[in-house]
């Protein structure tokens, strides 16, 4: 969620009854329809709905926001959206398994590419500019590869091909857990205060409570699915060829934080190698980019598609 949002208008809505994280979600959704954006949805092929939000003019150009784990299109966006849309057509779609998406396609990489290009098809869109953080640039990768109206992609925190069992190991170290799965996928409140201490830079207090409001929200629906997404990637991984898609890839632009625990910025400076592709390293930031220097990455991808 936007956790600044969330800190801010906290204190002044503990008093009611109600759900804080549900109160703060209907805020900036409210907000997002007086900016222009509708929430709509799309029944796949394989059964199932992709849920997403789209605003814009229609004959500008287009912006495609994928998210990473632990929350939704409108949570990991929501600032940049109000800010892309005022010059470009933007869709923010929720992710299979996320949100109000889902799925009967078996739970991997492969299933949240072909949603997406569903969705491209469906709304005729050419020269579509992509950006994704986290396991959003996963799928943003995936798309560069196997969708032709990718023009241009942006990967936030997001290493690609560019990392081994070992790089998976070494980050689930750092977190003090079990594996990977474990780390994105939370089982419980305590497990969520964790990831995202660990994600965000200076994140902010709030009564412990709200915690087990933000699991059950974000995080507890579709927990085997989740899973699989994760156990699934080294598979995804080692059946890339590069030799069959290196030489054709849209161009691309890499954004890193400087003190990012899940994917060290080491990760990003050897896929910006690999992709030969420009990399800004922003000083003093973690893996949530999206939320913490909202301002800063919406400027990052305007220079970048202009």
């Amino acid at each position: 969620m936007t956790f600044k949002t969330l800190f801010f208008i906290l204190m002044s809505i503990l008093i009611s009854g109600c759900s804080t994280v549900s109160m703060v979600d209907n805020y900036q959704q409210n907000q997002l329809s007086k900016a222009g954006f509708e929430q709509r949805h799309l029944t796949l092929d394989e059964g199932g709905e992709l849920h997403y939000w789209q605003g814009g003019s229609p004959s500008d150009s287009v912006i495609i926001l994928l998210h990473g784990f632990g929350g939704t299109g409108m949570t990991s966006w929501y600032e940049i959206m109000q800010d892309l849309v005022q010059d470009y057509h933007v869709i923010v779609p929720d992710l299979l398994w996320f949100g109000s998406s889902y799925s009967d396609a078996p739970a991997t990489i492969m299933s949240e590419t072909q949603s997406i290009q569903q969705l491209i098809n469906k709304l005729s869109l050419t020269d579509v500019s992509l950006v994704g953080i986290s396991f959003g640039g996963f799928v943003t990768f995936d798309l560069m590869i196997n969708e032709p109206e990718i023009d241009k992609a942006v990967m936030l925190a997001s290493p690609g091909i560019v990392f081994a069992d070992e790089d998976m190991d070494a980050m689930t170290k750092r977190f003090g857990e079990t594996s990977p799965e474990s780390v994105f996928v939370p089982q419980d409140k305590a497990g969520v205060r964790h990831l995202l201490e660990n994600t965000f830079v200076n994140y902010p207090w709030y009564p412990s409570f709200i915690d087990e409001q933000i699991y059950q929200v974000y995080f507890a629906d579709h927990l085997t699915e989740k899973q699989s997404l994760i156990t699934t990637l080294p598979a995804y991984r080692d059946q890339l060829n590069p030799n069959e898609f290196k030489d054709h890839l849209p161009p691309s632009l890499l954004i890193w934080g400087e003190n990012d625990m899940v994917f060290p910025q080491e990760k990003g400076i050897e896929f910006s190698e690999f992709l030969n592709a420009p990399i800004i390293i922003i000083p003093d930031a973690s893996h949530g980019l999206s939320n913490d220097f909202p301002e800063q990455i919406s400027q990052m991808i305007r220079d970048f598609i202009q």
